[in-house]
């Protein structure tokens, strides 16, 4: 059996190498001539899957390691009768942490209490449902908008006009064009122009959600609006001038934490051995090495606040990917989206909140609620 896949899914030799050939390829480069003779694709979300891709090929499975799938052409799929798992789920994890260590650091730079926020989600979906329990039991008021969902009879949802007024909003939807609820450039440019200066917008979905030349205009305005872009369009070949003027700017890896991106391979290996009838063999733990902080310690005596803080930006701040990204904005255009896709490819081993260890020696209730909270995985002594 012959697997191509995109070169930058981990562990495919480990998960897939007892199934068949792998063949290895940038995301961005998998074409029709390569799949002529292939039997399963493996995918992120650069490549696109459709029709153009895989007419004439003998491809029968293709799993994509991502949780959304706006870039496979499904009813194509169905039609040719070609198996297909993503990964619901696999990074959900990683992007709450990422908009948390967001949010922890602007606490600190712009001088806010986080408590003393309302936060705005749009898209309540794997992700978006897992930030707003987690942002609730920080203490934060959040309302969440999520159309399909209400129509579908979920409760305690709110309209998009209430949702943009509070003083944090972050995106959490799918790309779509069509249907009831389209969510291409959902914030447009009269929605960019009406947020008010002392609002922090956060963008991890798509980069086609928001209107990024009306965005660009808003920032170059300089009026105190905070954004944090991860997602971007035209990836890799970025707006330079939009990501300077983001307060933070990364590269489209909020969810790369390792455990998050070894999941999603983990969660295809398990569809495709079932599609082809084999058993389940290999779990993601055999992999995985010990992550680089493993242990953190706190007395009973120190403040709730300070642990919190100091707990998430030890694990992920944000600030180093921003710098990262920015460092490369000075390069000429075909360099810039090469170093783009380098750093995603190359990306330094972040481990999830809940692979860190934190004693707490004497600790309060509060303290363990609100470490508990965001992910960390607590001890009490």
């Amino acid at each position: 059996m012959k697997i191509v896949a995109d070169e930058n899914i981990p562990l495919l030799q480990p998960f897939f190498g007892s199934m068949g050939e792998i063949h290895t390829l940038p995301g961005r480069e998998i074409s029709n001539q390569h799949l002529r003779d292939a039997d399963v694709l493996l995918v992120r979300s650069v490549t696109k899957v459709d029709e153009r891709l895989l007419e004439n090929t003998g491809v029968k499975f293709v799993g994509s390691a991502t949780i959304g799938c706006n870039h496979v052409d499904l009813d194509y799929l169905t039609s040719r009768g070609i198996g297909f798992s993503n990964a619901p789920g696999c990074n959900a994890s990683a992007v709450v942490e990422y908009v948390v260590s967001c949010l922890s650091v602007l606490s600190e730079q712009l001088g806010f209490e986080l408590e003393d926020k309302t936060v705005g989600i749009i898209g309540r979906g794997e992700i978006g449902g897992r930030l707003e329990r987690a942002l609730t039991l920080l203490g934060l008021e959040v309302k969440s908008n999520d159309p399909p969902k209400e129509a579908a009879g979920e409760q305690n949802l709110f309209s998009l006009e209430e949702v943009l007024q509070c003083d944090i909003i972050t995106l959490h939807t799918p790309l779509t064009d069509s249907g009831s609820y389209p969510t291409r450039e959902l914030l447009n440019a009269t929605i960019i122009e009406n947020l008010r200066p002392d609002q922090i917008l956060i963008n991890t979905c798509r980069g086609e959600v928001i209107d990024e030349a009306a965005l660009k205009g808003r920032l170059q305005k300089g009026d105190g609006l905070t954004v944090a872009l991860d997602v971007w369009n035209n990836e890799p070949a970025i707006d330079v001038e939009l990501a300077m003027l983001c307060h933070f700017a990364t590269p489209h890896i909020a969810g790369y934490t390792l455990d998050g991106r070894t999941a999603g391979t983990e969660i295809i290996y398990q569809h495709l051995s079932r599609y082809l009838g084999l058993p389940v063999r290999h779990k993601l733990g055999q992999f995985l090495p010990e992550p680089p902080l493993r242990r953190m310690a706190f007395s009973s005596g120190v403040d709730p606040d300070w642990a919190l803080h100091t707990a998430i930006r030890a694990s992920y701040d944000v600030r180093h990917d921003d710098s990262q990204l920015k460092r490369t904005l000075r390069l000429d255009a075909p360099m810039r989206a090469q170093e783009f896709d380098r750093l995603r490819r190359e990306y330094r081993v972040r481990r999830g909140f809940d692979r860190i260890k934190i004693e707490l020696k004497g600790g309060k209730a509060d303290l363990l609620a609100t470490l508990s909270a965001v992910g960390f995985n607590l001890s009490s002594k």
